[in-house]
């Protein structure tokens, strides 16, 4: 899955345990996409990729949190307190969470900076690392 349609354009190249697949076409579909790559012209071929996982080049943008470089970073909070690591990226409907180490849950909307691998600076509110 990826929020990166260029991702998907004609002539794009996706990497594969069986070797690069190059896209001809792909379209929407039941909040998928149907795709198409070059030499593989009938059901058949195609079947023998089902289930096959797709990777594809970092796209580099300044602008773009990526989760492989917020997991392990050091989370300080406004006062220069470090709470510790950030252990996993919990997907949540409402925006997505940073999980430290001890359990805690930091909303990724608080994040201000960050130095990828290494730290996150967030603003957070009162009582949020507050245990009861």
């Amino acid at each position: 899955m990826s929020n990166r349609p260029e991702r998907l354009e004609p002539g794009s190249e996706l990497q594969t345990d069986l070797g690069i697949l190059q896209v001809s076409s792909a379209r929407p579909h039941n909040k998928r996409h149907l795709v198409t790559f070059a030499g593989i012209d009938d059901r058949s071929k195609a079947e023998a990729l089902r289930g096959l996982v797709l990777r594809a080049a970092p796209i580099m943008d300044p602008d773009e949190l990526w989760v492989h470089e917020l997991i392990g970073a050091r989370v300080v909070d406004q006062s220069g307190t470090d709470r510790g690591s950030v252990a996993s990226v919990v997907a949540n409907p409402a925006g997505d969470l940073l999980e430290l180490t001890d359990g805690v849950l930091v909303p990724l909307r608080f994040l201000v900076r960050s130095v990828p691998s290494e730290r996150i600076e967030v603003e957070v509110p009162d009582g949020l690392f507050e245990t009861t």
